[in-house]
């Protein structure tokens, strides 16, 4: 499935458009970037075994681990990657809905919530 890095970031807009108001409003700090694959330095913070797929990365200090001490820093960096996500999914339907749901476990992240936390909510 092909589609181009334009139509792929507008479907991410919209994945971050359709978050709650309360959830959107509390993003702090943070910016979304789209790339077409990880870099290697990307590769090893995920922690990513040989054949795994990396289709977003968070990169930053979630707001549970902020404290007073917590100012003039850069902004947390929320990574997408277009090409993985592309290569597994089968439909446009597949590609938005894989979308959204990388755009929301990355932002988890973003608020302090683990991935074992998603997986025992389910949200994995």
């Amino acid at each position: 499935m092909n589609l181009s890095p334009e139509v792929f970031e507008e479907l991410a807009n919209r994945a971050l458009e359709s978050m709650p108001e309360e959830f959107r409003e509390k993003l702090d700090n943070v910016n979304v970037f789209i790339q077409d694959y990880p870099t290697e330095h990307q590769v090893r913070v995920a922690g990513l075994r040989r054949g795994m797929t990396l289709f977003g990365l968070y990169e930053g200090i979630p707001l549970t681990k902020r404290d007073r001490g917590y100012n003039m820093v850069l902004p947390d960096r929320i990574t997408i990657f277009r090409m993985p996500i592309l290569s597994a999914c089968r439909t446009p339907a597949q590609i938005r809905q894989t979308v959204v749901h990388t755009v929301m476990h990355e932002i988890a992240h973003h608020f302090g919530i683990s991935d074992e936390r998603l997986r025992d909510l389910g949200k994995y």
